[in-house]
């Protein structure tokens, strides 16, 4: 619903409508930023499915309030900075639960990563076909109208979420405190670094690489002296490109390396933005934007997957939260560093020099992934031939 936002905003002078959609946009992520780990922790407290239940009736109200100020002609920017905020208060404690829900939905853990896979899958499609839907919506019916039917989505989610079958979890009985289990949670991560290493990888990706899409709008505009519709080409091919990347991953055979498919995202996102940097040609550059939609969403999901497949039950939340704390981290810090860096040298070189960080960051991580794995699987086997050895004693 951004076109819905956007249009809401007419009473705003047209030389501060960006200003004021970038902080909406900021006082939606960085609360979700701040509060994420927070919410992995009621996570692993607490019945993850009534934290959804929750998160979705509170997401109703929000979505209600704000189709209630537009349509009677109230709304204002502070009533959008605030509801905004409210918002990514939601998800910083609806996505943590969510993820790890998915391991209760799923019977089969080795259907785990097909699962993750077709989520992200769903998610990608939903951010390539919302925008177009709610484009033509509003244009038809007005603002007002687009958030209507927002809000009556999740009435459509929560009747969707009583009908799933769970299989229940039981949950600690003794809490410690939420700095001290998240706390827990970094010492986790810290005694398994194979599954922080992954967490560091993408939020460096989330800092240098990932932020591309701050030079796209100038793309469209000074490389193919284009305008907004240019623009949208663009973005829809990168989500192209990121659906086909989600398939791919659904289609894996059980038992492939997730860390490989992680190290090749990361190489194929890195020639993506390295041949967009070169190309003039509009179409071959539709090529390279899905070719890097596909690279990105694929290297996050495949962080995913081996978090999720790999961390402890317990820790499983917190684990999830602390990558999605990461991203959301980096990823605003990302935007204001590409940003300063395109200005002094213009955006075909940062982009390029984004492409080749990546594949730095690719050869870096391969070498420290693999050698942490082969550490970890000769600790394996000297522990079970102690345990061998010891019942053979006995």
């Amino acid at each position: 619903m951004d076109a819905a936002y956007s249009s809401s905003m007419g009473c705003i002078q047209h030389d501060r409508v960006c200003f004021y959609a970038g902080l909406t946009i900021f006082a939606e992520q960085f609360p979700s930023f701040l509060f994420s780990a927070f919410g992995g922790v009621a996570a692993d407290w607490y019945n993850r499915y009534k934290i959804i239940q929750i998160t979705q009736i509170l997401s109703l109200i929000q979505a209600s309030l704000l189709a209630f100020l537009v349509m009677t002609g109230h709304q204002n920017i502070w009533s959008f900075i605030i509801l905004s905020v409210f918002l990514g208060i939601i998800n910083a404690y609806d996505i943590p639960a969510r993820q790890a829900m998915i391991n209760e939905v799923v019977t089969d853990d080795e259907d785990l990563p097909s699962a993750l896979s077709l989520s992200a899958a769903m998610a990608s499609i939903a951010k390539l076909a919302g925008p177009a839907l709610s484009g033509i919506i509003l244009q038809k019916f007005g603002a007002g109208t687009c958030f209507l039917i927002n809000a009556a989505s999740f009435a459509a989610v929560m009747l969707s979420i009583s009908l799933m079958k769970i299989k229940i979890i039981p949950k600690k009985t003794t809490k410690k405190g939420t700095f001290t289990e998240l706390a827990e949670g970094f010492r986790y991560l810290k005694k398994e670094p194979s599954i922080s290493l992954v967490i560091i990888m993408l939020g460096i990706t989330g800092l240098l690489i990932l932020p591309y899409d701050t030079l796209i709008p100038v793309y469209a505009k000074e490389i193919f002296k284009g305008n907004a519709k240019t623009f949208g080409y663009i973005s829809s091919f990168i989500g192209i490109g990121a659906v086909l990347g989600t398939v791919f991953l659904a289609s894996l055979k059980k038992g492939a390396s997730m860390r490989n498919i992680l190290i090749l995202s990361t190489v194929i996102l890195s020639i993506g933005l390295i041949c967009f940097s070169y190309a003039t040609n509009f179409y071959w550059s539709m090529f390279f934007a899905a070719l890097t939609g596909l690279g990105g969403v694929a290297q996050f999901t495949t962080c995913n997957i081996i978090v999720q497949s790999e961390v402890i039950p317990e820790m499983r939340s917190r684990a999830i939260s602390i990558l999605l704390t990461a991203i959301f981290g980096m990823l605003p810090l990302g935007s204001v560093l590409i940003g300063f860096i395109s200005e002094k040298i213009g955006a075909p070189k940062t982009l390029l020099l984004e492409g080749i960080a990546g594949i730095l960051v690719a050869i870096v991580f391969r070498r420290l992934l693999f050698k942490t794995n082969k550490t970890k699987a000769v600790n394996n086997q000297l522990l079970e031939e102690s345990e061998e050895q010891f019942i053979n004693k006995v």
